[in-house]
């Protein structure tokens, strides 16, 4: 029997929009944002030794996902409810500097915005996000940006809506010789949030998936896209959904007869391990449906 966990406690973590952005405040977005998008064609791993793993690159805001190397395994780290990100970012440092390990070694976050942004705001807040990284030398030569992250806004009954994008959780490579002895050597890995974007680099309403339909008959293509690129993203890391130990969704939409009919059969013998699902809607307006992936890491709360 399959099991569906339905995380209703804690407000999800991916993607918290910072609400309005003062024009005025903002930074000049070529600070930090190369000139071109870096997801380019095929996926491909790229290594980042001083992070300790390999990152698929994908656009400006975020990698497609990371998978820690045979020295090291990747430590996600939830944190307290109600972080607004910067200050988020303030734990995360302390953490790193606890754990021995420099800002590199951060390689996904996980945020919680209000609400979903417009396109334009999305790249808004993107903008200063960057500008965050590249303050503690995380982005690469080029502005190449190896962080995976997930971004989704809770939606749940009961619970005020947050005023400010929060950080949910984040997630660091460590020595393997450091961590506790039993840990199976297995492989460590984030795949970061996709949407249900024909093409996850166009970030324009045109690429939203059954755009002009509504969910009862859009559901079945909109969550074979993620699908298919999650599975690429794990295909890439020389990874199957075998290896996944959490496969997530968020959604608000109605999604008992998608999962049964779509996702569960691609997910195989990997469903057993059930789903876990975040009341939350995706960054963006217009997105209905968004799923990550992670396996073989060491989870804790901070």
């Amino acid at each position: 029997m399959v099991c569906i966990h339905a995380i209703l406690t804690c407000r999800p973590i991916d993607c918290k929009l910072a609400g309005p952005i003062d024009a005025k405040q903002h930074r000049p977005p070529s600070l930090v944002t190369p000139p071109t998008v870096v997801y380019p064609g095929p996926m491909v791993t790229v290594a980042n030794p001083a992070g300790g793993y390999r990152y698929m690159p994908g656009i400006a805001p975020y990698s497609a996902g990371v998978r820690a190397d045979d020295e090291h395994v990747i430590v996600r780290t939830m944190v307290e409810a109600g972080t607004p990100w910067h200050d988020g970012f303030s734990r995360i440092d302390t953490v790193l500097a606890e754990a021995g390990r420099g800002s590199q070694a951060l390689c996904a976050v996980e945020l919680r915005c209000p609400a979903a942004h417009s396109f334009d705001g999305f790249g808004l807040f993107n903008d200063d996000y960057r500008q965050t990284l590249d303050e503690r030398s995380i982005l690469l030569e080029g502005g190449v940006n190896p962080v995976a992250r997930t971004n989704v806004a809770p939606a749940i009954p009961g619970i005020e809506t947050a005023n400010d994008t929060e950080l949910h959780a984040f997630s660091f490579t460590v020595p393997r010789s450091a961590i506790p002895v039993g840990h199976a050597a297995r492989p460590s890995f984030v795949i970061a949030g996709a949407g249900d974007l024909g093409d996850q680099s166009d970030l324009r309403p045109e690429a939203i998936v059954g755009r002009d339909l509504g969910w009862q008959a859009s559901a079945a293509a909109r969550a074979g896209a993620v699908l298919d690129e999650i599975e690429a993203r794990l295909n890439v890391l020389e990874l199957t959904w075998a290896d996944t130990d959490a496969v997530v969704l968020y959604s608000v939409e109605r999604l008992g007869e998608v999962v049964e009919s779509t996702v569960l059969p691609r997910l195989g013998p990997a469903a057993r391990h059930g789903l876990h699902w975040f009341h939350a809607r995706p960054p963006i307006e217009g997105l209905r449906f968004e799923m990550d992936a992670r396996g073989g890491v060491i989870e804790q709360r901070r």
